[in-house]
This record gives structure tokens, C-alpha cells and sequence, in this order.
């Protein structure tokens, strides 16, 4: 039987690929230095593929690549490919019936034969050829994408400091009283436990709805498929159920590093010392130590990409990234489920698609 549940990835294994991704609705994104794919079942069983270029690393501008800045980058990087994938997924895992002269662009790959053959786009390429108007239909697409993609990411952005930023600082007022400069560290300290505790409520929470805990287990598959790449299996739905569903470079630990992270910086920025220079009370104060955490969030996630990425990923054996990762790796248990077969199967036809890009490059 597969230990799933295995915590740590084995000896060796640890960043040996750069290529990472993310779970979609009835799919996976993979991603490698400059090409993603995402793989997605569709209704009647097939998986339905399409891969992109991203812009090489070296044409990106020089400040994105600074300590700090570059985290940064990455994430929103991350969300916005994220949600790309996303909204490819929804479009073909839950496909209405085909409107007359309906079209698939250049470049993408229609539903494969079956579901033990994912299409490719060499193997597809005279199918998919475009209508006369799939260009015009495309770019309306996209236009209507984008101003969807700005609401969405509002929409997220707003519950996301509703819960884990407004709350927190809320339920602290009144567990601790205002923050001061006398009581910074117990504050910052009830915060954080407060954020952590709304983190593992919300993420076990969602998980109880039936399409979540789906979207969980392609994440799960997406973990597994990697480690088998990662050790040098051919990539098939048996062998990567051999693995765990547990990964050091998950999101997942990027997450709960910056609640951690967000206690060191947040104990050494005196804001109370500053909201009673400024003698505010009441609303005024909390609205104030509300604001700081927002202002400060681009230097938590800049540190928190420094600590998993640059320094856990260059220090592999290091017992102290071990122990900065453990929080993370045990909150995956949440975020991740024991894939099947099908699962398996989309992580892995997105994965061979970026891997045969990549070696293609080399």
C-alpha cells in the first residue's frame, strides 16, 4: 500500500525539479520555466490539453528580480496563471452542447479519443483548425476575460482581507484591548493564532464541499505525479500512486510561512508605538492597525519567498528547513487528497507536456 500521508520527501528528491503547478476544476496546471499545459477531463471521460509559452526569464526587467521584489512578482505571477488555467478548466470540464460552427483556436488540443489517450496538440492539429472567425471570437473572449479576471481577483482579494487580515486584527481588539507599545508581542502572537486557526478552519471547511474535495485530490495528484517525476519513474497513474500526496514546494507552505513571517515583522514594526504618538482611540486605532498589516503585506510575502524558496531550496538538508517547512507540509493533509486514477491522469498529461517542451529547448 502507498504511504500517502508521508510528511517528508524522500532523501534526494528535495527541488530536483523546478516545475511545479496547480490543481483546477477536474484538472492540473503544470508549469516549467517558460511553458505551462494544463490537462482537463472532460464530460464524457476524454482529457482535453493546451499548453502556453511564458516570457523568458531573462527579458524580465532587472528590479523584478531583486531580494524582496521578486517574491512579489512571483505571486501575482502565480495568481494570474492560476486563474488562466482556471478559466480553462471551467470552460471544457463542464462543456455546454456545441453551438453551430463552434471552433477550438490554434494551439489547443481537443478532447482526446479516451481517457487512456490525452490528446496532444501534434496529434491534433488538423481538428482543431480554426473558422474564419475564431480570431474575432477569441479576442472577445479575452477581452471579456480580463475585466472578469480584475473582478474576480477584487472579489478574492477582498474576502481574503476580510477573513485573514480584518478578523484576526478585530478578534484580538477584543480578546487583548487596543494594541499598544506595552503589549506588542502577546498581541502580535494571539493575531497570528487567531489568523492560523481562521487559515485551518476555512481551508477544512471548504474542503467538506463535494467539488473542493475533488479540486483537493487533482491537488493531491498534481503533488504525486511530480514526486514520481522527481524520482525518475516513467510517468504512469501506478507508479505515481506510489507516492506521497505531501510536497515540500506546495503552495501550501508559502502560505503558512507568511503568517509565520508576519510575526517577526510585524513584533518589530512599532505600530502601537506609532497609533499612541498619533493618540488614536477606538475605530480609528484598529482601522489604523488594519492598514499596517495591508501595507506591510508586500514585505511579508517578499520575506516568506526569500525563507521557502531561496533559502529552504538551496538548503535542502538544512534541519531548520525542515522545521520551517513542517507547519506547511502538515497543512497540506487540508489541501490535498489521495488522488485516483483519473486524477492522475490529467497531472500527468499536463506534466509531459511542459517536460517535452523543456527538453525540446535544451
Amino acid at each position: 500500500m502507498p504511504n500517502n500521508d508521508r510528511p517528508i520527501a524522500e532523501e534526494g528528491e528535495l527541488f530536483a525539479t523546478h516545475i511545479g503547478g496547480a490543481a483546477t476544476l477536474e484538472g492540473v496546471m503544470m508549469r516549467g520555466r517558460d511553458h505551462w499545459a494544463v490537462a482537463v477531463r472532460c464530460e464524457d471521460g476524454s482529457i482535453y490539453t493546451e499548453e502556453h509559452d511564458l516570457p523568458a526569464p531573462e527579458s524580465r526587467s532587472a528590479w523584478t528580480k531583486l531580494p524582496l521584489v521578486r517574491g512579489c512578482v512571483s505571486l501575482v505571477s502565480s495568481l494570474s496563471l492560476s486563474y488562466k488555467a482556471m478559466e480553462i478548466a471551467a470552460e471544457h470540464a463542464f462543456e455546454e452542447d456545441d453551438a453551430p460552427g463552434k471552433s477550438s483556436p490554434v494551439g489547443k488540443s481537443c478532447a482526446a479519443e479516451s481517457p487512456d489517450k490525452p490528446a496532444t496538440a501534434s496529434s491534433t492539429a488538423d481538428a482543431c483548425a480554426p473558422s474564419q472567425n475564431s480570431q474575432h471570437d477569441e479576442q472577445t473572449s479575452s477581452d471579456g476575460s480580463g475585466w472578469q479576471f480584475v473582478l474576480s481577483t477584487a472579489f478574492g482579494l477582498a474576502l481574503g482581507m476580510g477573513l485573514f487580515v480584518a478578523l484576526p486584527v478585530g478578534l484580538s481588539n477584543l480578546l487583548m484591548g487596543p494594541l499598544t507599545s506595552d503589549n506588542t508581542v502577546a498581541w502580535n502572537l494571539c493575531e497570528a493564532l487567531l489568523r492560523i486557526i481562521v487559515l485551518i478552519a476555512y481551508v477544512g471547511g471548504i474542503g467538506l464541499v463535494p467539488d473542493m474535495a475533488r479540486l483537493y485530490g487533482y491537488h493531491g495528484a498534481e503533488h504525486q505525479s511530480i514526486h514520481c517525476f522527481e524520482h525518475g519513474l516513467p510517468l504512469t497513474p501506478e507508479n505515481a500512486a506510489k507516492f506521497s500526496r505531501i510536497h515540500v514546494r506546495c503552495g501550501t507552505a508559502f502560505l503558512v510561512m507568511t503568517v509565520m513571517v508576519a510575526i517577526v515583522v510585524h513584533t518589530l514594526v512599532p505600530v502601537g508605538a506609532w497609533a499612541d504618538g498619533l493618540g488614536l482611540v477606538g475605530i480609528l486605532r484598529s482601522l489604523f492597525v488594519f492598514a499596517s498589516r495591508i501595507a506591510m503585506l508586500p514585505l511579508v510575502a517578499g520575506l516568506s519567498y526569500e525563507v521557502t524558496v531561496k533559502w529552504a531550496g538551496s538548503h535542502p538538508d538544512n534541519p531548520l528547513v525542515k522545521i520551517a517547512l513542517w507547519p506547511g507540509l502538515m497543512m497540506q493533509k487540508l489541501t490535498t487528497r489521495t488522488a485516483d486514477e483519473g486524477m492522475l491522469e490529467c497531472a500527468i498529461a499536463a506534466l509531459k507536456l511542459v517536460d517535452e517542451h523543456e527538453r525540446k529547448a535544451r
